[in-house]
């Protein structure tokens, strides 16, 4: 079994081993754990039943990670998207008056679009002509969002009616767990000491455990049943006041995903000396599928998650981090009580660790050119601000093809980008 696995995933040609990739594959599952409790939450004010959104959040990140490890041999798990099933929820479901199961009937077409885009030439083509000043502003710029959300989580920033932001009540147990979390994480890597992510995560839950400050849940319970099972509506989805909404899923999936596959990508060193992304079609594959299979299973949009980058900076090199965060997803399925023990302020330590490292990727840009460094920081700076990865990228696109068009460098900008920037402007502008 140890030769096949390490054979299957070319773990010798990746610089890796079995007890990295296991190490990565529990980092990965730790930091994304919180969906498993998160995205239930969302979708049942849309009239979905908690417990049948529990079960297809842990078998559509299941399924999709196993998928992308298997197949795409990347270290990149999936499950339902943070922004996605607000949308669902709140965007579609109540904004629009619109049931759960016509709102998964256009997740479905959505993702079978997707399928389409992928298996074409035309999306390979579009990731791989992205210069390499916004990848590497991607690649910032998702580390910045990670730094919002870990911020946010552990309660050290909070909203502000006037400033949009301000500094929550640092002197309360959730940011000083997390900021403790952090310390430990950082410390225990610049001592080369292995698996510091998952001991920062656990030595804080158990402080928070012993503490009271988080109740220990238990550790087993049976499922639910999967009442959501095949309940979607694509008859209903395929009516024409469903072409916007079908089309904005299909954006936000197809460059939340392009980012996510190009930062995580870019800090794991897996371009090629070319710059672009190895194995990228079977990756969209991948990733799409399990778009179109979290609708059968009854969630909003699954994709590409970016707190891979936490396995990833744990060693995870292949596909097989991606498996061991999938099976991990599949055995929540009868330890839910134990994954909603672990308190959000514990991962949120290790998503602001893997921040800090995934934001210095920006001082590879060519600051000299401004018309490269630019775009790449504004990019990067409005995926946060926007809580949009998406966004954050369209707005990237928009400002490199007008900025190069206006500084008399048109022939500098590939194609590729004025296609983007178009789309993305049609986007901001109509949908």
């Amino acid at each position: 079994m140890t030769n096949w696995l390490s054979s299957f995933f070319r773990l010798e040609q990746n610089n890796s081993s079995i007890r990295t990739e296991l190490v990565a594959g529990l980092t990965t599952f730790l930091a994304m754990a919180y969906i498993t409790v998160v995205n239930p939450s969302i979708l049942s004010q849309a009239g979905m039943d908690f417990g049948a959104v529990f079960v297809a959040t842990c078998v559509a990140a299941a399924l999709g990670s196993i998928i992308m490890g298997m197949y795409a041999n990347y270290p990149i798990a999936l499950a339902p998207g943070m922004g996605q099933n607000a949308f669902f929820a709140f965007g579609i479901c109540i904004g629009m008056n619109t049931s759960w199961q016509v709102a998964l009937g256009a997740v479905f077409v959505s993702g079978v679009l997707f399928i389409i885009i992928s298996v074409l030439p035309i999306r390979e083509w579009l990731i791989n002509s992205i210069p390499k000043s916004l990848k590497l502003g991607m690649a910032a710029g998702i580390g910045l969002f990670l730094a919002i959300i870990a911020l946010t989580g552990g309660g050290l920033v909070v909203d502000n009616p006037a400033t949009l932001v301000s500094l929550g009540k640092i002197a309360t147990p959730g940011p000083i767990l997390m900021m403790l979390g952090f310390v430990i994480i950082v410390a225990l890597t610049a001592r080369k000491i292995a698996g510091a992510v998952v001991i920062g995560i656990l030595a804080v839950t158990a402080i928070a455990w012993l503490s009271g400050i988080t109740e220990f849940k238990g550790v087993l319970s049976a499922p639910p049943p999967a009442s959501a099972l095949l309940e979607l509506d694509i008859a209903g989805a395929l009516n024409m006041s469903m072409l916007t909404i079908i089309l904005t899923l299909l954006l936000i999936d197809v460059f939340d995903t392009a980012g996510t596959l190009v930062g995580v990508a870019t800090r794991a060193n897996m371009l090629d000396k070319d710059g672009k992304l190895p194995r990228l079609n079977k990756a969209l594959l991948a990733d799409s599928g399990a778009t179109a299979a979290g609708a059968l299973l009854g969630t909003s949009s699954t994709t590409s998650y970016v707190e891979s980058a936490a396995g990833v900076e744990a060693g995870g090199r292949t596909g097989l981090s991606a498996v061991v965060t999938g099976l991990l997803f599949l055995l929540c399925l009868f330890i839910s009580p134990l994954a909603q023990s672990i308190p959000a302020f514990a991962t949120a330590a290790a998503l602001l660790f893997v921040a800090c490292l995934m934001i210095r990727s920006i001082a590879d840009l060519d600051w000299n050119d401004v018309t490269e460094s630019a775009p790449a920081v504004v990019g990067a700076l409005s995926m946060p601000l926007s809580y949009s990865i998406a966004d954050g990228i369209g707005i990237g696109f928009i400002s490199y093809a007008l900025i190069k068009l206006f500084a008399g460098k048109a022939n500098e900008c590939p194609a590729a980008v004025y296609v983007i920037a178009i789309i993305f402007a049609l986007k901001f502008s109509v949908l």
